[in-house]
């Protein structure tokens, strides 16, 4: 055994608040593969995914890491769980926070203070890159950007418009003071 790691794990009681050892050695001997085992799998890719979430900001991949971290935990505790339990374990786990969180973000984007950058964009003024017919966009210039736009009058190059309104890709635009 002194050729290999030995790993001592500490986990907290929640019951009794005190620090219990829990005993799990394995022995990784140089030159040879020990078994692998899978709650540490599951940890590691729980790290991964929540460290990746933190360059997205979008809440699923920390799910996901949470529901990896789930089944890093039965993992560890049920020692002799299987591979099924842990992954059914995970995708539930992520799976619930999903749903959970789903209506809570969208309660947080809707709220008072909220307001996404791009639609401040109507309102504002723009310049007509490419004409603009009723029934086929052209391109304007807003702010900087260019979007595709479309309008209820005709529209020549060079002309002054506003934004009346913005869809996914496209903007609604009218001629300036008309």
């Amino acid at each position: 055994m002194s050729s290999g790691r030995t790993f001592r794990i500490f986990v907290m009681s929640a019951a009794h608040g005190s620090y219990t050892v829990v005993k799990r050695l394995r022995t990784l001997r140089a030159g040879m593969r020990g078994p692998v085992d899978m709650w540490a799998v599951w940890l590691l890719v729980g790290a991964a995914l929540i460290a990746a979430e933190m360059l997205t900001l979008t809440f699923y991949l920390l799910w996901l890491g949470i529901g990896a971290l789930a089944a890093a935990g039965v993992g560890f505790l049920v020692p002799g769980s299987s591979l099924y339990a842990q992954l059914l374990t995970a995708a539930s786990a992520a799976l619930l926070l999903t749903l959970l969180t789903k209506p809570l973000t969208r309660r947080l984007r809707r709220g008072r203070g909220y307001e996404d950058a791009i639609d401040r964009i109507v309102g504002r003024e723009g310049l007509v890159v490419e004409p603009i017919e009723p029934g086929k966009p052209g391109i304007v210039k807003v702010a900087g950007e260019t979007w595709s736009a479309t309008a209820d009058t005709p529209l020549t190059a060079g002309e002054t418009v506003e934004v009346v309104k913005r869809g996914t890709a496209v903007l609604e635009v009218r001629k300036k003071g008309g």
